[in-house]
């Protein structure tokens, strides 16, 4: 791998990390500041909404890339998109649950804009190390932040006594130096290659990978939310202090990060078959969250950590070895959009059931996830 490719693959790490900080910092507490607002759970559960966003904005990210034959419209979607993260700070100035909405949604917005586009230039980059090595080692970096990001809201607020206004505004910080970062990353590698040409991308969509989308969106489906359901549910329980759920939050990310490049190299070695980990972490939190068992609650937190560094990894380097180089933008589109709107749903299904029927979330959960593995099964002998 050549330095300059190396140094272009470490600065986008160093976005990632940065921009984690400010809004997996945020996100992680954004349930239990709902609350402390005064929010109702189905007004939190409002929260999914802007995730959906999210994933729509991936698919015109996606749609506007792959038709697109310029370099600067790949790179400036993802300078927008990255330029939204001052949303999260910005909560420090939100006293009403509904702004609280509104800014999430900017947040929410912009990580879709950018997703698919740093993706393809991901694929790109890490050509040369192995791209379940390369997004396993992104992973790493993405998920220090995301570590470190809510690490520092916890304590800060241990320090003010629920000062939610002063831990969101040292938010700040991260962002600015993630924009620099990605300054110099865009300076060293102006010219992205799946910019080389516009194409459709539609047409070249083979069927393993719409099964691939669709087992994905299952996953998703079934997999309990930290912003919107599980923070609400704890500080709703109230067995926890608040400063406690940014901690668990931040053990769940770290394992994340632990278990991203091991699950990126045993893609390497291995394929597809290794995602068959997540459905099963993900089937197995929700009793765990019921039980209002702390012990419990430190085993969801490793289970949601789990899944998200198998998910996270593995599943966004299938995308660019299942389809061609120029489809890549709008395969990465469709595949998080799928995966948004199944994701939007079930976070709906499982506020509502929160609040009438908790047990169904954890049926909820298992049929869906064990529907996924199905799928893999049946995407495994497609690619035999």
């Amino acid at each position: 791998m050549e330095k300059r490719l190396l140094i272009v693959f470490l600065m986008l790490g160093m976005v990632s990390l940065f921009a984690d900080m400010a809004y997996e910092g945020g996100g992680s507490v954004t349930g239990s500041y709902m609350e402390f607002l005064g929010a109702s759970a189905l007004l939190t559960g409002l929260l999914s909404i802007p995730d959906f966003l999210s994933y729509f904005s991936r698919l015109v990210g996606g749609w506007v890339a792959s038709k697109s034959a310029s370099s600067f419209v790949y790179w400036g979607l993802v300078f927008i998109g990255y330029i939204t993260n001052f949303s999260m700070p910005l909560l420090a100035l939100a006293g009403r649950p509904e702004l609280v909405i509104l800014l999430v949604f900017v947040e929410r917005i912009g990580k879709g804009l950018r997703g698919p586009v740093r993706d393809v230039i991901l694929s790109e980059v890490t050509r040369g190390m192995g791209r379940g090595k390369g997004f396993g080692l992104h992973e790493v970096m993405d998920q220090a932040g995301a570590f470190i990001g809510p690490l520092c809201v916890s304590y800060a607020l241990y320090i003010s006594n629920n000062n939610y206004s002063y831990a969101f505004s040292l938010l700040t910080i991260p962002v600015i130096i993630s924009l620099l970062c990605l300054s110099i990353a865009a300076v060293l590698y102006p010219k992205v290659e799946a910019a080389g040409g516009g194409s459709s991308g539609k047409s070249v969509l083979s069927r393993v990978f719409w099964v691939y989308a669709i087992s994905s969106s299952l996953m998703m489906f079934g997999f309990m939310q930290w912003r919107s359901i599980i923070s609400y549910y704890f500080r709703d329980v109230g067995i926890i202090p608040d400063y406690y759920i940014a901690l668990l939050y931040t053990l769940a990310m770290g394992v994340d990060a632990i278990v991203a490049l091991p699950m990126g190299l045993a893609y390497d070695r291995y394929g597809l078959k290794v995602i068959s980990v997540a459905p099963v972490a993900a089937l197995l939190i929700p009793a765990m969250i019921l039980s209002n068992n702390i012990f419990a609650y430190i085993l969801a937190a490793v289970f949601w950590g789990v899944f998200m560094g198998a998910y996270e990894t593995i599943m966004r380097a299938a995308v660019a070895d299942l389809v061609s180089a120029e489809s890549r933008a709008y395969a990465y589109g469709i595949y998080s959009f799928l995966s948004g709107v199944s994701w939007m749903i079930g976070t709906m299904f499982m506020a509502y059931l929160l609040e009438t029927f908790s047990f169904g979330i954890i049926v909820l959960s298992s049929v869906s996830e064990g529907l996924a593995l199905i799928l893999l099964v049946t995407l495994l002998g497609l690619k035999e």
